[in-house]
């Protein structure tokens, strides 16, 4: 059951990404046919302006979001000597260089784990989680960061971050040079009701195209929870510490220090936001669905 539901998730993110990527190059054909007439310059153009965004965020993101969130870094084992084993622990049982370890002073328990790969990772926990946790139910969310870095899926979220980014560059430059009075000029013969048709599809796919990717990242950082989730129990083989960490966090105030743009990171959403339409929306999977998963294996 655990590895085929690590199998499972795995096929879905990919689809994800896939889905994720087809939408950037759509945007991009969407704006070179608006602007130039060539479909293919704007796919080559939100190519390039998709790597620099990578780059950016790939060489940049763990200060960058630690920043964010406020995190102070634990540099001795001294400072923290629980946490500084636990993740010590779970990273050698994971097989993968000890992580940058930072706490966030905030009460809410919660975690989160970022990072360009796992040889260079960060797990940050909050005060309220070390606070209210005890040592069984800290291993399990432990295990659930560093499987995030073993997985990978702190690289994919920094991918993830940079498609959203560079759609949205996209989408406001396309904003800008509609409003100084931009775009392609057309002949006569431009003017058939095919080319029309044409043009109303672009827009709104430049116009819908923030939202698709607001989406795409929520649905992609549901399905690493799951997979994490799973993969948290092969570390520990221990699903009951994790289910009690998730009841716990579950029953708990929102977040303070918690940056929106890192939401999708948390192992729970921070904010603590009621959703509705199927969870469309939700940066991350349901609690009560999360614990009757961990609850089957």
């Amino acid at each position: 059951m655990l590895y085929e539901q690590i199998a499972m998730n795995k096929r879905r993110t990919g689809y994800v990404m896939a889905g994720f990527g087809a939408l950037v190059l759509a945007v991009g054909a969407a704006l070179g046919d608006l602007f130039w007439g060539s479909w293919q310059s704007g796919c080559l153009g939100a190519a390039i302006v998709t790597v620099v965004y990578m780059a950016i965020m790939i060489g940049n993101s763990t200060n960058v979001v630690m920043s964010m969130n406020h995190a102070r870094e634990i540099r001795d084992e001294q400072q923290a000597p629980q946490l500084w084993h636990l993740i010590e622990d779970m990273a050698l049982v994971g097989q993968v260089p000890m992580p940058r370890v930072f706490i966030i002073d905030d009460a809410s328990p919660n975690a989160f784990a970022t990072g360009n790969n796992p040889e260079h990772s960060a797990v940050a926990v909050t005060t309220g989680l070390l606070e209210r946790l005890n040592r069984e139910e800290l291993e399990g969310v432990i295990g659930h960061e560093v499987s995030h870095i073993r997985n990978y899926d702190i690289r994919l979220q920094t991918i993830a971050l940079a498609l959203s980014a560079a759609i949205g560059f996209l989408v406001n430059f396309a904003s800008n040079w509609f409003w100084w009075g931009g775009g392609r000029r057309r002949d006569d013969d431009d003017d058939s009701a095919g080319n029309i048709i044409g043009i109303v599809v672009s827009i709104f796919l430049v116009l819908l195209a923030p939202l698709a990717a607001s989406i795409a990242q929520m649905a992609l950082s549901r399905n690493r929870e799951y997979l994490a989730d799973a993969a948290s129990v092969e570390l520990t083989r221990n699903p009951q510490g994790l289910i009690s960490a998730l009841e716990k966090i579950d029953d708990s105030q929102p977040m303070q220090a918690a940056d929106p743009n890192s939401a999708a990171l948390y192992i729970s959403d921070p904010f603590k936001q009621k959703r509705k339409m199927a969870d469309l929306f939700a940066t991350h999977p349901p609690i009560a669905d999360r614990i009757a998963r961990l609850q089957k294996m």
